[in-house]
């Protein structure tokens, strides 16, 4: 059978033909950046099923090249494509660089309605390098700029955004929601300086677990706006605290905390604090600790952990480089590990299907 380049390749990514689908798909994700090219290709004029494919491989393969084209896709005038392009974006949180938070925050410049206004604020919410393009917007010489600069940096309350919010408390026309943002952060930040204080001045060990678990309980509600803290809390000397931020941390589930959580399963030596790491990783889901979780999987304290989180990976392609380690733990006498592995074995097996043909430049 003749070879095809990877253009035509990417052209049969909703071809009617199962075998033709996977056998693109299986292509893409292994072609490196050509195959990047090619699908940022396909994310202009064209057919609309092709470009919500494109974004999801988009995705999977995490180039932060993507999101430029992305960010396009938010205007589309089909509502898959639309939604597609959301989804893809919050996939590559992790990965975004300064191109795609500019592109989106440009978006907030020529947004026409309520409903494109509430996704692109949505998305600047989770992506961990936003704030500072916001931030910036608070000097921007439109006044319309700078009061959709403050209003969004209201609704994120992130703390990294307090210094240029007491810049702007010299702008009259930003200084009242300045004021408020600020006084929010500072609640906030009181709040859970409040908790963890408590948490420590508990001594007796059973006393100690119960506090903490009322402590996650207690600021969990805060969610996305306590991340940053939470982060500065990571550091802390008492390990019950830095076990209580991890945990919240996981349950909040914010892309920002994937760096920090992989830092305390290296460095910590609290055995609870790394548990909670693994436990925090996995309820992420990023694919960035796939190797590290792999390392630990041999010590025994968090080894079922470890299995549990590499099974929440949402990108399963990254787990295909350790197939074979998780086909041997399938028959672990651990029943979590085994099962675990299964499911892993099960989701590359389902991803992989049944390629045929080639692709130009590899061998038959």
């Amino acid at each position: 059978m003749p070879k095809e380049s990877l253009e035509t390749l990417i052209s049969e990514l909703t071809h009617e033909e199962d075998w033709r689908r996977m056998r693109a798909t299986s292509a893409c994700l292994a072609g490196g950046p050509k195959a990047v090219d090619g699908l940022i290709h396909v994310l202009g004029p064209g057919d609309a099923s092709l470009k919500v494919q494109a974004a999801g491989l988009l995705a999977r393969i995490k180039d932060p090249r993507a999101g430029v084209p992305l960010v396009r896709l938010l205007r589309d005038e089909v509502g898959a494509v639309r939604e597609a392009g959301v989804l893809a974006l919050e996939q590559l949180a992790g990965v975004l660089d300064e191109g795609a938070v500019s592109a989106l925050v440009e978006e907030l410049h020529e947004v026409k309605d309520e409903e494109h206004r509430k996704m692109v604020v949505g998305l600047l919410g989770v992506l961990p390098n936003a704030i500072g393009p916001l931030s910036g917007m608070l000097k921007h010489p439109d006044e319309t700029a700078r009061v959709t600069a403050v209003e969004i940096l209201d609704h994120l309350l992130d703390p990294r955004s307090a210094g240029a919010l007491v810049d702007a408390m010299a702008d009259t026309v930003v200084r009242d929601r300045a004021v408020q943002t600020l006084k929010k952060l500072g609640a906030i930040r009181e709040r859970i300086e409040e908790t963890f204080d408590q948490l420590r001045d508990t001594e007796d060990p059973v006393e100690r677990e119960e506090a903490r678990m009322a402590a996650v309980i207690t600021l969990l509600g805060i969610g996305r706006p306590s991340v940053e803290i939470l982060i500065e809390y990571l550091e802390d000397e008492d390990w019950v605290v830095r076990e209580a931020a991890a945990d919240l941390l996981g349950k909040i589930g914010d892309v920002r905390a994937v760096d920090p959580l992989m830092q305390r399963l290296r460095e910590d030596k609290d055995t609870g604090v790394k548990e909670f790491a693994v436990k925090g990783l996995g309820l992420i889901g990023d694919a960035r600790p796939v190797e590290m979780l792999v390392e630990v999987i041999p010590i025994r304290p968090l080894r079922t952990l470890a299995m549990e989180a590499l099974a929440k990976v949402k990108d399963v392609e990254r787990l295909r480089p350790y197939a074979e380690l998780f086909e041997g733990l399938t028959t672990h006498r651990d029943g979590l590990v085994s099962y675990n592995a299964t499911l892993i074995t099960g989701k590359l097996q389902a991803a992989a299907g049944q390629s045929g043909g080639g692709v130009e430049g590899e061998d038959e």
